[in-house]
């Protein structure tokens, strides 16, 4: 495998913002086709999609490993026992160690292999409305201090920050962006551009969608998607309205209650919604406090 070759294959998959894994070879003992160096791209599917580490037997054991390390985001050493049938059969029997594998082949070797996952950067979209929103501003200061990748879809946004992506066209339309499985979107559309946005946002596979509204809206809003035909499964996930229950009341507290219903989404916690008040709902526009 040429270094060129690998490294302009994983450059193009990170650019697409496609996770997988690397599994490289780091030690053999005894017999193995694989070397010292030999790599393999494994897909989010589990399939080596550029690559090898030393024929089928190990590589459908590391791929299954692969898949585990995309999922959890956690690196690994993994031993491969490259066995005859009845010591791969004893080896897995004595030994349950997840990191220890025995596979069936008369190799007689072992090869210590370091799976490394690639992950997507986590990306916090929020849909605005355009004027003076407080808790947007302060959602991009604070996305991009806890890591996030921040993109902006508003036409007029009046920010003291730059995001890393903004888009301001008049009437973009969100169906047509590309998302990821691990994105987090946060709607502040304030009112009639809701039930739209949130619409196009059921036929996405994305890990969180909130709404930042009254209960009242909440509850309009909902009744209309259901109108709409929009899956229970997606009404029912929504987070909405969105935000840990703090006690928060300032815009600024509201960040701070939103990030962290999204980081316990995340790190696969439930968090209670809180239910805030009108007029910190509406957002100063313009210099005015509107209640919704």
């Amino acid at each position: 495998m040429k270094q060129h070759d690998f490294t302009h294959f994983v450059d193009q998959l990170a650019e697409r913002g496609e996770p997988f894994a690397v599994a490289t070879v780091v030690r053999i003992r005894g017999s193995s086709l694989g070397k010292p160096g030999f790599k393999a791209v494994v897909s989010r599917e589990g399939r080596i999609i550029f690559g090898t580490i030393g024929g089928v037997c190990p590589e459908s054991a590391v791929a299954a490993m692969s898949q585990e390390a995309i999922r959890t985001g956690r690196a690994r050493v993994v031993t491969v026992h490259l066995e005859d049938a009845r010591s791969a059969v004893d080896g897995t029997l004595r030994n349950a160690s997840p990191d220890e594998v025995y596979v069936e082949t008369n190799c007689g070797g072992t090869m210590e292999i370091y799976v490394e996952p690639y992950l997507p950067a986590d990306r916090l979209i929020l849909v605005g409305q355009g004027g003076k929103d407080d808790v947007e501003d302060g959602l991009v200061k604070m996305g991009k201090t806890l890591g996030f990748e921040t993109v902006v879809i508003d036409h007029l946004p009046v920010l003291t920050e730059d995001p890393d992506m903004l888009i301001t066209d008049l009437d973009y339309d969100i169906s047509g962006f590309r998302f990821s499985e691990s994105d987090t979107v946060i709607v502040l559309t304030k009112g009639e551009r809701d039930v739209p946005t949130l619409e196009a946002l059921s036929r996405k596979k994305v890990r969180f969608v909130g709404l930042l509204a009254s209960l009242q809206r909440v509850t309009e809003d909902v009744e209309q998607l259901r109108s709409r035909g929009v899956p229970p499964s997606f009404l029912e996930s929504l987070h909405s309205p969105v935000g840990v229950d703090i006690g928060a009341i300032t815009p600024e507290e509201v960040v701070v209650s939103i990030m962290a219903d999204v980081i316990a989404t995340k790190r696969g916690r439930h968090a209670a919604h809180a239910v805030f008040l009108g007029k910190v709902l509406g957002g100063q526009r313009g210099g005015t406090t509107r209640t919704e």
